[in-house]
């Protein structure tokens, strides 16, 4: 058995996987919180839609980090992880984007929720809304970014 290779694509796994917990979550969360002043004023559907999507995009981060791993590894291309050292070293590469997506996928839907609040009373204030909780989506950039570099930095250590 390969145990690098088992390494490395549980750290693929843990980046999509943890990603789309807490994207699934945050949408979820945000669109149950809209429903109610959707039905009470539809025209507020456009402003609200944007909020329930943006804690979606930590997915698809926790994608693409786990798609690059896979060519990396061999599975999509490159060259096969055969140590287990290096196949460590992928599981903590993907380590930042699979906690800092999950976490950041459920706090930017808490601020989410209360854009969602703010909206149904104040819609003219919709883009303080929008602003505040884009703000939260710099720490799920930081955490790809960081994997990112770093899956793509491992195939350059010495074996």
């Amino acid at each position: 058995m390969n145990w690098g290779m088992l390494l490395a694509l549980l750290g693929a796994g843990l980046a999509v996987t943890m990603n789309c917990i807490g994207s699934s979550r945050g949408v979820g969360m945000v669109a149950e919180a809209s429903s109610p002043v959707i039905a009470e004023d539809s025209s507020k559907f456009g402003k609200l839609l944007i909020l329930m999507l943006l804690p979606g995009s930590q997915g698809l981060y926790g994608l693409v980090i786990a798609i690059i791993t896979l060519t990396q590894i061999g599975i999509l291309g490159g060259d096969p992880v055969t140590t287990i050292s290096r196949g460590f070293f992928f599981l903590l590469a993907c380590l930042p984007m699979a906690v800092g997506g999950l976490v950041s996928a459920l706090l930017q839907a808490r601020v989410a929720l209360t854009g969602v609040n703010l909206i149904s009373k104040r819609p003219q204030d919709s883009s303080k809304a929008l602003t505040s909780a884009s703000l939260v989506e710099l720490y799920a950039l930081l955490s790809f970014v960081t994997s990112l570099l770093i899956v793509i930095g491992v195939n350059n250590l010495p074996a």
